[in-house]
């Protein structure tokens, strides 16, 4: 039985205090949840302040990108060592806005969830094709890119530490979600061509969330899909009640 995980990536939101408070209001009546994983990924400069907010509850704290190297002349870069500092459990690692608007290409993602795995950090790992690549038969073939270039030569019994996020990117900050049944038959190729990777047995344990879009009213039904074993919510995250809808369903 694979442990649900809600994520919720702020992207380039909230600040140290309103990271804090966030954290504190969701603490105040937070879903009645025993087998579930929920994650808060903040950016690098509120990490500190939602690493302090979050200890002694169940939330995890996640970073939303990182370098793999651990130090040296890399302006602007914040390196693994430096996130496990902080507490960091997780790690989002190829977000669809990191490859569309920063260029990050699969040998680049390779390298950094390697690189996670060997500090022990736990990747959320995102595939996802864009609406000219779904709209051109090109689904299948750009998630079994990015499943096999991106997790290439990782060690397979790393992998059930590891996270998949499907992200159709047409369906992020669009308003637009899969159906539960699109999302169903992309979340089950994914599964198959970590399968085709790994083996079965190993792609039976890996969590493979669903993000695009995803709010309270039609979390549940998401969630429910076989292969769906999570979400990595953006928007949606933003509010502690929200954000706690998301978590209830799960």
């Amino acid at each position: 039985m694979r442990t649900p995980i809600i994520a919720a990536n702020w992207k380039m939101n909230k600040g140290p205090s309103e990271a804090a408070d966030f954290v504190n209001n969701y603490l105040k009546t937070p879903p009645d949840v025993n087998k579930c994983d929920v994650v808060i990924a903040a950016p690098f400069v509120s990490l500190a302040a939602t690493a302090e907010a979050v200890s002694g509850s169940s939330l995890k704290l996640s970073a939303q990108n990182m370098y793999f190297e651990e130090n040296g002349a890399f302006t602007g870069e914040v390196s693994p060592g430096m996130l496990l500092e902080l507490n960091c459990e997780y790690v989002i690692i190829g977000h669809s806005e990191r490859r569309a608007i920063f260029g990050e290409d699969d040998a680049l993602l390779n390298k950094k969830v390697a690189k996670a795995h060997e500090v022990g950090l736990k990747p959320i790992f995102c595939i996802g094709e864009t609406l000219e690549e779904r709209d051109g038969g090109q689904l299948e073939s750009v998630i079994k890119r990015q499943v096999e270039e991106g997790l290439k030569g990782i060690d397979p019994a790393k992998m059930p530490e590891t996270v998949v996020a499907y992200e159709p990117v047409w369906a992020i900050g669009t308003g637009r979600t899969a159906t539960p049944e699109q999302a169903q038959e992309a979340q089950a190729f994914v599964r198959s061509v970590l399968a085709g990777v790994f083996g079965e047995e190993i792609s039976d344990q890996i969590r493979i969330q669903y993000g695009g879009s995803v709010k309270p009213g039609n979390a549940a039904e998401l969630l429910g899909q076989p292969d769906i074993d999570g979400a990595l919510v953006g928007g949606a995250s933003l509010e502690p009640e929200s954000f706690a809808g998301i978590v209830a369903a799960a």
